[in-house]
């Protein structure tokens, strides 16, 4: 009996330590990653109120660009909306992570932006650069599922690590654009780099700035970049994606006759760019 009896308490010790476990990756500063904003300053409820804030810029630019862009992935591929619709989760999991200071909401938020990453990889990376063994974009998304997948389940054994494997991808991302952008003439196009790679250049600095920096900030009493950050790579994606799917559109659907416009308005030359489709479309196209 007291052999049963003290298996049944060790079982009941080994359940309640590993409740207690999974209920301290939810708890709030259980990450071991906490921003240079002061914690509980404007709200004994939210970590890092700035930083919270600033990651619903995420639900205001998103639905924009589903908007502005459906005309191209209706004619393109409606599962380019998914970029866009994942990035109000990342803005979600920003909240819910900058408010808890969780580890889980850490997880949340470093696994959102993977594959948002994933999924515009999939969706747009241009063909010339596919692996030689790769012939057609369906085998180059399942290919790229599965890297992420694995990269998922990997960044649980360093989960610090996460935001810097997260910029190497940005950092390649930009370099295939760099080489791709070699090759236009359109100057609207070109503009559009120059902003997108300038505004994702500030946003890095302001990342890396509020990282590395942060006893300089504090001295000038100014603890909010990585707030910052959060609008300017928001805007930043928004340039970027656009000017992504304008070369995709020239290369899949170049009888749509793609440009590039502004909104709310386009003599402005500032805003939110998005894609106008000038020829005909496959629903306009006279079939023979």
């Amino acid at each position: 009996h007291s052999c049963i009896w003290q298996m049944l308490f060790s079982k009941g010790t080994y359940s309640a330590y590993s409740g207690e476990k999974m209920a301290g990756v939810f708890s709030y500063e259980s990450s071991e990653i906490d921003w240079c904003e002061d914690n509980y300053k404007h709200s004994e409820h939210v970590a890092e109120f700035f930083n919270t804030i600033s990651s619903f810029f995420f639900f205001i630019i998103s639905p924009i660009m589903l908007y502005l862009l459906h005309p191209y992935a209706k004619e393109r591929n409606l599962a380019i909306h998914i970029v866009w619709v994942m990035m109000i989760f990342v803005g979600l999991f920003s909240a819910y992570f900058h408010m808890t200071l969780s580890f889980v909401g850490q997880m949340l938020d470093e696994l959102s932006i993977l594959w948002v990453l994933a999924v515009g990889y999939a969706v747009w990376f241009p063909r010339k650069f596919f692996p030689s063994f790769i012939k057609d974009r369906w085998t180059f998304a399942r290919l790229v599922l599965v890297l992420t997948v694995i990269t998922s389940v990997s960044s649980f054994v360093k989960p610090t690590a996460n935001a810097y494997a997260l910029n190497c991808f940005g950092l390649h991302l930009l370099y295939t654009l760099i080489v791709e952008m070699r090759c236009c003439t359109d100057q609207k196009a070109l503009r559009l780099a120059k902003l997108s790679v300038a505004l994702w250049v500030l946003a890095i600095s302001c990342w890396i700035s509020d990282r590395f920096g942060c006893s300089f900030w504090q001295r000038l009493n100014f603890c909010y970049l990585h707030s910052i950050w959060h609008i300017l790579i928001v805007i930043a994606v928004a340039y970027g994606t656009t000017l992504i799917a304008y070369l995709d559109a020239n290369y899949e659907i170049p009888y749509s006759l793609p440009g590039l416009q502004f909104w709310p308005c386009d003599k402005w030359a500032v805003g939110l760019p998005h894609i106008v489709l000038k020829g005909k479309t496959t629903k306009t196209r006279k079939r023979c």
